[in-house]
């Protein structure tokens, strides 16, 4: 099996051959013309003249393929005492509904859709489901202020919002609707429909002649066909706030998404079919697109929807039981999660009381790891950030197992050509401190463009390099 260092070499010296040999192991409604079109503008672009559609990749693909009774999501909420799975399936047809509840309300190829959801299996589902019709999402935190979603509606202007009536914290239940109804009225932009997923703990008041009931809806809806899309159309746009603390829409495309997501999950997470993979994050952050929904999914895994916190629900062991329970065998979390065990349950008093026999790696993401809160396992830091989809640097633990330094995110990851240079532009040597840039073209999932509401569609606006 070639090693981390040929694969990195190959990837740079000859990109067409790398990431067009990964992208077969998708389903491609028609080939494309060009793996990497470099003539593209305003930038570059992956996978140019190539049609697929990413939900039929993530769930029809592996039933097609003879694996639809796999467990493809499990839910687990401690907050409400629920415990559901869905099979590849269950889950295929399952978001084929509100796709089709979507669909029937007007919504179509190239339109926008805002996802208003706390961690209920119906946000995972809300994603793939706009990714069926060929609708492009935007996920906005669960919970947000109303200015926050005001400003979303506003620059991303959408015909949809998929909402719930509540989310649940450990000691108080949020209400979603009143926050959804504010940065509505905030909006200049108003959306012709919202579908509320009403919860058992707190029903929401809808408004006649915009709000659905999304329970009522689906029982009427009629299940939707995946449709095909350009590769270089836009599947999903996320805000981040940035450098400015003005929110930008990064917009990422269909094709390249799933191909660099698809090779991340065995190459640097070391999983495959059948096996469980849990991000403990939100679906409304990055971490949530890229390895909560598209990446496990995309992988044929199993992935977790965990509604609930690491301390207090019921205790610090929390994380533990539920490693346990379903036979985590990589968790990704952010260091802070490890810090609130910690300072709960010192000494690992709640660890001992689980079996985490079958967790092989820990995944950190979004700050360094302190050396005072690692496990007894491999903890591997990695660096990326919602402009790139997936690591720019990691330990490629699927490849080979490179050396583990805590707070290192080890190495660049294939296609990343990542320099350290001066003030003045010149590369340093090793071992010294300098400006990180990664040069162009990045590898697949790059952002195809950033957000722009004067226009009527995103645009492809070349992204910044520089970090």
């Amino acid at each position: 099996m070639p090693r981390y260092a040929e694969l990195y070499r190959h990837a740079l010296d000859d990109p067409e051959a790398f990431w067009g040999d990964v992208a077969l192991g998708l389903e491609w409604h028609k080939p494309w013309d060009k793996v990497l079109d470099e003539s593209a503008e305003p930038s570059p672009r992956w996978f140019s003249g190539g049609r697929l559609n990413t939900c039929f990749n993530a769930l029809d693909r592996h039933v097609e393929a003879g694996q639809g009774d796999r467990l493809a999501l499990i839910y687990d909420s401690p907050v409400t005492a629920q415990k559901r799975s869905y099979s590849y399936r269950a889950l295929r047809d399952t978001v084929a509904k509100p796709a089709g509840v979507i669909a029937a309300n007007g919504v179509g190829k190239g339109d926008r859709v805002i996802v208003y959801m706390p961690m209920i299996p119906e946000a995972a589902m809300a994603m793939p489901a706009c990714a069926r019709i060929g609708a492009i999402h935007s996920v906005v935190f669960g919970g947000f202020a109303a200015k926050e979603p005001a400003t979303r509606i506003d620059d991303y202007q959408p015909k949809m919002v998929l909402s719930a009536s509540c989310g649940i914290e450990p000691n108080r239940l949020v209400a979603y609707k009143p926050l959804l109804d504010e940065a509505i009225e905030l909006a200049q932009h108003k959306p012709a429909t919202c579908v509320i997923k009403q919860r058992p703990q707190l029903a929401a008041d809808l408004r006649a002649g915009r709000d659905l009931d999304g329970d009522a809806a689906l029982a009427q809806a009629e299940p939707a066909e995946c449709v095909p899309v350009e590769a270089t159309d836009p599947l999903y746009i996320l805000y981040t706030s940035g450098t400015t603390g003005q929110s930008k829409g990064v917009v990422r495309d269909n094709g390249g998404h799933a191909a660099a997501l698809l090779w991340s999950m065995k190459n640097i997470y070391n999983v495959e079919v059948g096996d469980v993979y849990w991000a403990a994050s939100d679906v409304g952050w990055v971490v949530g697109h890229s390895y909560i929904v598209y990446g496990p999914l995309l992988a044929g895994c199993t992935t977790l929807i965990y509604e609930g916190k690491p301390v207090g629900t019921p205790d610090p062991g929390a994380f533990w039981r539920v490693i346990s329970e379903y036979g985590v065998k990589v968790l990704f979390t952010a260091p802070t999660a490890f810090r609130a065990i910690k300072k709960e349950g010192p000494q690992g008093a709640y660890l001992s009381k689980y079996d985490i026999d079958c967790m092989e790696t820990l995944y950190l993401a979004g700050e360094r790891c302190d050396p005072e809160t690692l496990l007894q396992k491999p903890v591997i830091d990695h660096w990326w950030q919602t402009e790139t989809g997936w690591a720019i640097a990691a330990n490629p633990m699927g490849i080979e197992r490179l050396p583990v330094k805590a707070g290192s995110p080890t190495v660049a990851m294939v296609g990343y050509d990542v320099r350290i240079l001066d003030d003045q532009d010149h590369e340093k040597p090793a071992g010294e401190m300098g400006d990180i840039v990664i040069k162009q073209p990045p590898p697949p999932c790059r952002p195809c463009g950033i957000m722009n509401s004067a226009l009527s569609m995103p645009i492809c606006a070349p992204i910044p390099v520089t970090t």
